[in-house]
């Protein structure tokens, strides 16, 4: 194989991940932008993406048989679907095994601090903090979230959803194989947002979002995305190989309706989960009040002046818990983030109740 282009790209895009590990030199670039599509970024997140980007460019040139990558595509969006579904379900599972309400931020105190919800899971991304920890773990930075304090506490079918992610990346790499250099590196973009959010946020979390919507937007658009980006730079033989790849409803005799259909569908799925994540979250709030609950306290808890109303046992679920009912003025990821510091080494982990309307204020 060749050093072609793509694979200098690809190298490039990975060294670029090491440095970034090593240094916070570049995040006042970066990161401005990697949020937008990252759900926030962070260090962690800016590694994978740009290591899983470089991993996409390089490992299909790799790969001499052809493959039909349409197919490819194909079990890619169902595998992926699959696995962001899979992550809710777990969520879910968790929450009934822990005996823990549905709409509550879930914090682990054990390590640093991990947080997961139904509208967030770390869940799959504290199994693979766990694996890293055991591998790198003197390497991996204090400011790197690894999620290994949910590694505890995760239901036992999660071990078997994380075996979706190995799987996804294969069919991924397959789906870019054999394509034109641009919608490879679409494809490559896309697969990488999908990866991340699979693992870090879930279905109603941006990364899966974009990656999911991303992939099935090269599916359907792919020839015309191709056409407009080589015409526009002038690229004939580029434009001449693209012909060769005619979409899917001018070889199968589709009717218009149905190409549109076809074409339009992702945006309504899209649509649909962004108005159902919204819904949850408006349907999951406690407008009233914060109720945060903490496990086992190790002693006397002093949490400033937020603190209203108290509950020292909880006999349905045989566990020393504390209860705090806290102005539903706080935002929401600042009391998180407050309460954090709060109960370092003084509980086994704390919930927080959704307040979605406290982000609305101000």
């Amino acid at each position: 194989m060749k050093l072609n282009k793509t694979i200098i790209i690809g190298l490039i895009f990975i060294l670029f991940s090491g440095v970034i590990f090593l240094t916070d030199i570049f995040n006042p670039i970066i990161r401005p932008i990697t949020h937008l599509f990252l759900m926030g970024s962070s260090k962690g997140k800016d590694i994978m993406f740009f290591g899983l980007l470089g991993l996409f460019l390089i490992i299909p040139q790799f790969i001499k048989k052809d493959f039909n990558p349409e197919k490819y595509l194909k079990i890619s969006m169902i595998v992926g679907w699959f696995l962001l579904i899979c992550g809710i379900i777990l969520e879910i599972m968790f929450r009934l095994q822990m005996g823990i309400k549905l709409n509550t931020i879930f914090c682990a105190m054990s390590s640093t601090m991990s947080s997961t919800s139904i509208l967030h899971t770390h869940l799959l991304k504290s199994i693979l903090g766990a694996l890293l920890t055991q591998i790198i773990g003197p390497f991996i930075q204090s400011d790197i979230n690894t999620g290994v304090g949910l590694y505890q506490y995760v239901p036992t079918f999660s071990f078997l959803v994380i075996l979706l992610v190995p799987i996804l990346f294969a069919t991924l790499v397959l789906a870019i194989r054999n394509r034109p250099w641009f919608t490879s590196l679409l494809l490559a973009f896309f697969s990488s947002c999908l990866i991340i959010g699979s693992i870090d946020g879930g279905l109603f979390g941006t990364p899966a979002l974009v990656g999911i919507m991303g992939l099935y937007l090269v599916y359907r658009n792919g020839f015309y995305l191709n056409h407009i980006f080589y015409t526009i730079l002038g690229d004939e033989k580029s434009l001449e190989k693209n012909e060769e790849i005619q979409p899917v409803y001018r070889n199968r005799g589709f009717k218009e309706w149905r190409y549109i259909l076809n074409r339009l569908l992702i945006w309504f799925v899209v649509i649909g989960i962004i108005v159902l994540r919204f819904t949850v979250a408006f349907a999951g709030a406690e407008p009233d009040y914060y109720t945060v609950d903490i496990a086992n306290p190790t002693g006397e808890i002093d949490l400033g002046n937020i603190s209203v109303e108290v509950t020292d046992f909880d006999n349905n679920t045989n566990q020393n818990k504390t209860t705090y009912h806290i102005d539903p003025r706080y935002n929401e990821m600042e009391l998180v983030n407050d309460l954090k510091i709060h109960l370092k080494d003084s509980c086994d982990y704390y919930t927080v109740s959704w307040n979605v309307y406290s982000y609305l204020e101000g």
